[in-house]
């Protein structure tokens, strides 16, 4: 048995107090002062009446976030990727069809999780740093004939955004749902859910609306509803008499079932999980300032930073990866030059300057960097401040640049509107 009077090593016992950064990368980004002290708010319980109005709350708070009328609009408690699980886990049934348009690195992500819930998964795949035409994403669904079309709004590994208006029209012409994975768009650019007909849209606190990572917004239509009450389940446990179950197989997830989510989040309150308290108070805080900021502004205000960062990159004589029309308002990818260590610039950012961006995956890897203007981060003071550490460091790595020319150029976008 351990001695109780062990000595353990300083940095343990010492108060967690990690070092200040300013957070420039694909996410997490710094969470909004007023989330994290929305954070420290009492707990409750999770069926105490006050904390049911909250979730209440939340549902309505994140009606106006997604553009949609959606009874079912709520939280999974996890990361972003805890919601794309429960959202292909609770549409998939074995044997089903599933098209995945693969522009990135998230794409592959929702191929393996759709095999794994055993669907005939197709990926029509295309170059890193462009996105799909409509009428090529038409013709994979006239082809493969799939239940669902699985995919991403915006991709951060290659920075662009997948044009969704056409989309959702063509769906519902060839009768299949579409899920989309708006993690890294939701709050700062325009997903009108309903206007484009979007059957399940899920995303995550980490980057646009300015949170910390643990609970992923959800929102689904009666078209899903449909499919997924279909397999709807209640625990032996919690089953009483006349419960009503669905016809199809059984969710093969437990956590990420979503009828069960439903059940949970619905009047009947079935016991589902332990609501985590804490990240339900930081997702009402981060729609409530989305929307008293209002949506169209915080479109703007990224976009604005986008442009801004953009016009700083080029003023350095740094060249801008991929189709730039196409490009995320939120992530820019910077090709890294020819004879830059690309990492060796990342850690001299971090150790130096305090500011993390980021690199990416794949055949990205140690190609691109990838900075992050989203969130709370989607402000002057941040852009400046990363264009000019920047600007040092690649000097000081012999890159030659016209000295100060990033930090005037953004500053002059800022000034122009």
């Amino acid at each position: 048995m351990e001695p109780m009077n062990r000595a353990y090593p300083r940095d343990l016992v010492e108060d967690l107090n990690p070092a200040p950064r300013l957070l420039m990368g694909p996410g997490p980004i710094n969470a909004d002062p007023r989330v994290l002290r929305a954070m420290s708010a009492q707990l409750l319980g999770q069926f105490d009446p006050q904390f049911r109005d909250y979730m209440k709350q939340v549902s309505e708070l994140y009606r106006g976030v997604f553009q949609t009328k959606n009874r079912w609009t709520l939280l999974v408690d996890g990361t972003a990727r805890s919601a794309i699980e429960a959202a292909l886990a609770s549409l998939i049934e074995p044997g089903d069809r599933v098209l995945v348009p693969v522009f990135g690195r998230f794409g592959h992500l929702k191929v393996e999780i759709a095999k794994r819930y055993g669907a005939e998964v197709r990926a029509a795949e295309i170059e890193w740093g462009t996105v799909f035409a409509p009428e090529k994403l038409e013709a994979e669904i006239k082809s493969f004939r799939p239940k669902l079309v699985a995919i991403s709004h915006g991709d951060t590994s290659t920075t662009m955004a997948q044009p969704l208006a056409e989309l959702g029209r063509l769906c519902r012409a060839h009768d299949v749902l579409l899920y989309v994975d708006a993690t890294a768009t939701l709050g700062g650019m325009d997903l009108p859910v309903d206007a484009w007909e979007l059957d399940v849209v899920s995303a995550g606190l980490q980057k646009c609306l300015a949170g910390p990572s643990g609970s992923a917004p959800l929102t689904l239509n009666e078209r899903a509803e449909k499919v997924i009450f279909r397999r709807r389940h209640t625990e032996a446990g919690l089953r009483g008499k006349g419960e009503i179950e669905g016809e199809g197989p059984v969710i093969r997830s437990n956590y990420f079932d979503l009828a069960m989510i439903m059940d949970y989040w619905s009047d009947k309150a079935l016991n589902h999980h332990t609501e985590a308290t804490t990240m339900l108070y930081a997702a009402r805080e981060c729609a409530r300032i989305l929307l008293q900021e209002g949506p169209k502004n915080a479109f703007a205000r990224h976009a604005t930073a986008s442009h801004a960062l953009t016009a700083g990159l080029k003023a350095m004589g740094l060249r801008l990866f991929g189709d730039q029309a196409h490009k995320m308002a939120n992530v820019t990818g910077v090709t890294i030059p020819d004879g830059v260590d690309g990492e060796k610039v990342r850690r001299a950012l971090l150790q130096d300057f305090s500011i993390e961006i980021g690199t990416s995956f794949g055949p990205l890897h140690g190609r691109i960097w990838r900075i992050g203007t989203m969130g709370y981060n989607a402000r002057a003071d941040a852009v400046l401040a990363t264009l000019g550490a920047l600007d040092a460091v690649l000097a000081a790595e012999k890159f030659k640049l016209p000295r100060g020319a990033g930090v005037d150029a953004a500053l002059a976008a800022y000034r122009a509107g």
